[in-house]
């Protein structure tokens, strides 16, 4: 995937992660679309070790792997803070 489609995917994962999730977090459009990275990054490795495959193309699966990424990156800070 290009840079391109990693910060739509990104996007579209930390907005999906945010209203799964609703609260008051700081941040706007660039904190979410980094969240949704990095969500891809954390869910790709998780879904990965559970035999599910990673997010290698932007596609359903792809979005919902990172989504679910950015959803435990997301508790996991609110659980820290």
């Amino acid at each position: 995937m290009g840079i391109l489609a990693w910060i739509v995917l990104g996007l579209i994962a930390g907005i999906l992660a945010k209203w799964i999730m609703p609260g008051r977090d700081g941040g706007g459009f660039i904190i979410t679309t980094l969240l949704g990275i990095a969500g891809a990054l954390v869910g790709g490795y998780v879904a990965s070790l559970f035999g599910f495959g990673g997010v290698n193309s932007f596609s359903l699966q792809g979005i919902l792997i990172a989504t679910g990424g950015a959803f435990l990156l997301l508790y996991l800070y609110r659980l820290i803070k």
